[in-house]
């Protein structure tokens, strides 16, 4: 027996929420794929942001006639006398626990069906609450000893890919799941229902050898050298060639309820009133490829 990930809402879209911490360029894609593409099912109906003040949430809303939810998180944070909101002591995990429970009460009026985590960074566990899908930079299929190695974040998937000699790189979206303590075990660690077909590495004229000489001379982050500017430029390209292609269609299928797991946890993908069993859904701007 197959059960959906998310049941299909009856004779209505699916009412999506949208987080976002930054630019907004992931949720701006996923704004246009629905406007465009109304037939999919599913629809935007709140922006939600924890960076009020820096990110381009406000612009967006206004743009794209979304309401917007604003629940600033560093704020909330130095409120209660912290400058950080890390989660490395218990007190600061105490106060994003009591972040997410406002959080909670702020999106009950909206009836939200499901959430897109689009460039947010404070890990929340709205994941206990609702499905949230996750787009992240590293094709997270990948793994060594049962260990997803392009799991992490910011810069991180895609240096490690560059060091170890990938030729290309991939998207993933992954359905989040919520976590405990710091969250470093629970990190990037969901079903992977789709990524973006390969996008090809461009190291800039350097070699593997020396972007890794330069990560053996780092000391102390920020870094600012040779190898980041080469990640940074290879992950805008991913994130335009990536992230935009996979996550709409991700949240579409997802939306329509092609996606469901066995009672052993295997994801299976609906394609013409057909139950397949999958590793993941590769995804194209033509078209998808179910992945055995």
């Amino acid at each position: 027996m197959i059960d959906h990930f998310f049941s299909v809402p009856s004779g209505r879209p699916a009412r999506i929420a949208v987080f976002m911490s930054g630019s907004g360029t992931n949720a701006e894609a996923l704004l246009r794929y629905c406007a465009e593409h109304p037939e999919n099912g599913c629809r935007v109906t709140l922006l939600v942001t924890d960076a009020p003040e820096t990110s381009r949430a406000r612009r967006l809303s206004a743009d794209w006639g979304v309401p917007l939810l604003e629940h600033g998180i560093r704020a909330f944070y130095a409120a209660r006398g912290e400058t950080a909101i890390s989660l490395v002591s218990e007190r600061r995990r105490a106060i994003r626990a009591e972040w997410t429970d406002c959080l909670r009460s702020l999106l009950a009026p909206h009836a939200i069906d499901f959430g897109v985590l689009a460039g947010f960074v404070p890990l929340c566990n709205i994941t206990a609450d609702l499905p949230c899908l996750n787009v992240h930079p590293g094709d997270l299929t990948v793994e060594e000893n049962g260990r997803r190695i392009l799991a992490g974040l910011h810069f991180r998937p895609v240096e490690t890919a560059i060091l170890a000699g990938y030729a290309s790189l991939r998207s993933s979206v992954i359905l989040a799941q919520p976590f405990e303590g710091n969250g470093e075990a629970e990190m990037d660690s969901g079903p992977v229902l789709g990524v973006s077909t390969p996008v090809p590495v461009d190291l800039d004229g350097e070699s593997v050898a020396a972007l890794a000489a330069v990560r053996g001379a780092r000391q102390h982050a920020p870094y600012r050298d040779r190898l980041r500017d080469v990640a940074a430029r290879n992950l805008e390209r991913l994130k335009i060639e990536g992230d935009h292609v996979v996550l709409p269609r991700v949240v579409a299928d997802f939306a329509a309820g092609r996606f469901g797991r066995d009672r052993n946890g295997g994801l299976y993908f609906r394609e013409a009133e057909q139950w397949l069993p999958c590793r993941t859904v590769e995804y194209g701007r033509d078209g998808r490829n179910v992945l055995a």
